[in-house]
């Protein structure tokens, strides 16, 4: 690493993996943070030491961080057993003595935490490990609820709790700098938002793509099929003011089927701009819109600063888009009925192809699309992505789904304004041609037409059942008789 920096340890909540290294360059970049990543990440451990210039910058890249649970300045890292740790922290310290001497003053409390992962530590063995630390120069006074210094002493004992080592794969020690920005996540629960719908985005996952977005205070931010606006919420809790758009005017205008169990008819005002409320950033809200993607209703000369959406798929919601006939039926239409327009399904390959030409000419420069895009899991090792010539492919992260399906968090950015360009899409359609097709045979083949599963599931049941001493009823039903021992 180079001298002027200073190591840092991201510890990360061991979920959304995949997210992790996407997520920290978006991070980097709305900060205009310099970090030395030659240690490279491995996604299967929870922590990643880089290297970056002060600790103004490490509280920088937490303040917004969905996927860090903590940073912490690096003091010691082992993975050659205690011995080797204890050693070299007591190194770090000789050497450092002068520059650190004010971290254990005697007018500074102190605590350490004891972390272990993947092996439990009883309270009192966690009092034993810091205690094999009494090299620690520290005189200032213990204070387990706001100490001025607070310490981080860490186990890495393998992913494998089948398989727990002898000894811990990694100790590291450090001092706490920041907390991620991970409460945010529980702020905006969906358990107690006013207003969902059935696919409303989880608010980790919404989060993390306002950041991969770069969205920022007062940005103008986008989604075009907003659905019940989780990620016009996401963007808002940023500051940017949020515009939606969608063909389904009964979940815009909170009139469809609650989602809640147990809620029978939807509250009066229940709508997006009262999630906005909800979240004190009613005052970013611009509008919603009912309108067809596939036909804009935006002029020529809007210009978004983000893009940031999640285009159905034709699975749990359809894929539909206004069809125009060429001739009114006159037996059926008067000139004062009003009128209910038919939808066609709009296949994914188009929906995408226009999804990234108007990003290519709604997008300013350097603005981003952050959009996601299913898959099969027998295509994940295919590269087909949508691409264009305006947007430069910056990351793409997958989330895996079931067995057999997966989606993709793409992030574009916007490196051209060329007119000769606008319409450049590319993208063979082999892969999103016919996606809901594709997906139910996929899923029979896999696990046999719905009939079959019902049948399979109910013999499981028997099997079940017969184990424990039941007996099928001529109703129909399993019950336990009056002799079998272990009814109670």
């Amino acid at each position: 690493m180079s001298g002027a920096m200073k190591k840092y340890v991201l510890w990360f909540a061991q979920e959304h993996v995949d997210f992790r290294q996407a997520e920290i360059a978006s991070l980097m970049r709305i900060w205009n943070i310099q970090m030395d990543t030659s240690a490279d990440h491995n996604p299967e451990r929870p922590f990643w030491v880089v290297g970056m210039a002060n600790d103004d910058a490490a509280r920088k890249l937490a303040s917004r961080s969905m996927s860090l649970r903590c940073i912490f300045e690096l003091w010691a890292h082992s993975n050659q057993g205690l011995t080797n740790f204890h050693a070299t922290l007591d190194n770090y310290i000789e050497t450092n003595r002068k520059s650190l001497a004010n971290h254990f003053a005697a007018k500074n409390s102190f605590k350490i935490t004891v972390e272990t992962y993947n092996k439990h530590f009883s309270q009192k063995e966690k009092v034993a490990k810091i205690e094999t630390m009494q090299y620690l120069p520290v005189e200032g006074p213990v204070n387990l609820k706001t100490p001025d210094i607070h310490y981080w002493y860490i186990e890495f004992w393998g992913l494998d709790p089948m398989n727990v080592p002898e000894q811990p794969h990694d100790v590291l020690f450090g001092r706490w700098i920041a907390d991620g920005k991970r409460d945010m996540i529980n702020e905006i629960s969906l358990k107690h938002r006013k207003f969902i719908g059935n696919t409303s985005m989880d608010p980790q996952l919404s989060l993390l793509m306002a950041n991969q977005a770069l969205v920022r205070s007062g940005d103008l931010v986008l989604d075009p099929f907003a659905g019940s606006g989780s990620l016009l919420v996401a963007a808002a809790k940023f500051g940017a003011y949020v515009v939606g758009a969608d063909i389904d005017y009964m979940i815009v205008h909170g009139k469809s089927k609650p989602t809640r169990v147990n809620q029978k008819v939807r509250e009066e005002d229940e709508s997006i701009y009262a999630n906005l409320q909800q979240y004190s950033c009613g005052g970013l809200f611009v509008d919603v819109l009912i309108a067809d993607f596939s036909r804009s209703i935006w002029a020529e000369n809007m210009v978004f600063d983000s893009i940031i959406t999640d285009p159905p798929y034709g699975i749990r919601e359809a894929t539909e888009r206004i069809e125009f006939k060429a001739q009114r039926k006159t037996t059926v239409m008067t000139e004062d009925a009003v009128h209910y327009p038919s939808t066609s399904p709009y296949q994914l390959c188009e929906m995408y192809k226009d999804l990234l030409q108007f990003s290519a000419r709604h997008l300013k420069l350097g603005g981003r699309l952050v959009c996601w895009f299913p898959m099969l899991r027998k295509d994940q090792d295919s590269d087909v992505v949508p691409r264009h010539k305006c947007l430069q492919l910056v990351a793409k992260s997958e989330q895996p789904l079931s067995g057999y399906s997966s989606r993709r968090l793409l992030t574009y950015e916007k490196v051209s304004d060329s007119e000769a360009e606008l319409n450049a899409f590319e993208m063979p359609d082999t892969v999103v041609h016919n996606f809901r097709q594709r997906y139910f045979t996929q899923l029979a083949e896999d696990n046999g037409t719905r009939k079959e599963r019902r049948l399979a599931l109910r013999e499981v049941g028997r099997e079940e059942a017969k184990k424990r001493g039941k007996q099928q009823q001529p109703d129909g039903k399993w019950r336990y008789t009056q002799e079998t021992p272990d009814a109670n």
